[in-house]
């Protein structure tokens, strides 16, 4: 696991923007299953999650659509709440980062780690956007 003091800034950097922390396998089934749209970032310590994932998932909030609910698990942190949460995202297979698009509980879309690699958080933003002007 990863120590605290690494860990708790890219938490929040999330969570200063809406996104709730989750901890548990319980809490990530709650907000999942829930009659809204949600978005979920796998969050990690990699260079793709801080220079792509993290400000890529914010910035997508800018637009007129964006989804009722927001939510985070950390990878190699949260580890209930990670194993949770990648139980929803089959048939993906692990991927860390990751983001995913809920609707009424049923995954609607997924940007893998290979979607987030080498792409600037502009073009995450917008693949985001576009989902959830179909979903949203």
């Amino acid at each position: 696991m990863y120590p605290d003091d690494l860990v708790m800034p890219m938490k929040q950097e999330l969570t200063d923007k809406g996104f709730q922390d989750l901890t548990s396998a319980a809490a990530v089934n709650e907000a999942i299953k829930k009659d809204a749209t949600t978005l979920l970032m796998i969050n990690s310590v990699c260079g793709c999650a801080a220079g792509a994932a993290r400000p890529g998932a914010v910035f997508s909030l800018t637009g007129d659509k964006k989804p009722a609910q927001l939510i985070t698990v950390f990878a190699g942190y949260d580890k209930e709440a990670v194993e949770e949460a990648r139980k929803h995202l089959a048939p993906f297979p692990p991927s860390s980062p990751c983001i995913a698009l809920f609707k009424d509980g049923e995954l609607v879309h997924m940007l893998e780690r290979h979607h987030i690699e080498g792409n600037p958080a502009g073009a995450i933003a917008a693949n985001l956007q576009a989902a959830y002007d179909e979903y949203c």
